[in-house]
């Protein structure tokens, strides 16, 4: 019966340190997982309601072109034969300017 006791007192002892530890595991989670994937969204929401006629961007795709015509959900792009193409603006994903500094940064 004495162990048991004694058993049963170590397990509430540790039970703070088992609270505390995956507070601290969600805390970690939180600001290496959560944070900066939202701090992305908004970056890309913001650059998406940015967009101007004249702007270089860069398709997911990898289709470049210059904007157009922007509308409600869907922005008119120019690649470089003249043609046209309307793509919607979450299919956008970043300036060709903000490319090409990219690039020139890891060279």
């Amino acid at each position: 019966m004495n162990t048991l006791n004694i058993f049963l007192m170590a397990q509430g002892e540790g039970g703070a340190s088992v609270f505390l530890m995956w507070g601290l595991v969600i805390v970690i989670f939180y600001f290496f997982m959560i944070r900066p994937q939202q701090k992305r969204q908004k970056e890309a929401k913001a650059f998406r309601e940015g967009l101007k006629k004249g702007d270089k961007v860069v398709t997911i795709g990898g289709i470049h072109g210059k904007v157009d015509t922007v509308k409600e959900d869907t922005v008119i792009i120019t690649t470089e034969g003249e043609g046209k193409l309307t793509v919607d603006k979450s299919a956008l994903s970043a300036t060709a300017q903000a490319n090409e500094a990219e690039l020139t940064k890891k060279s």
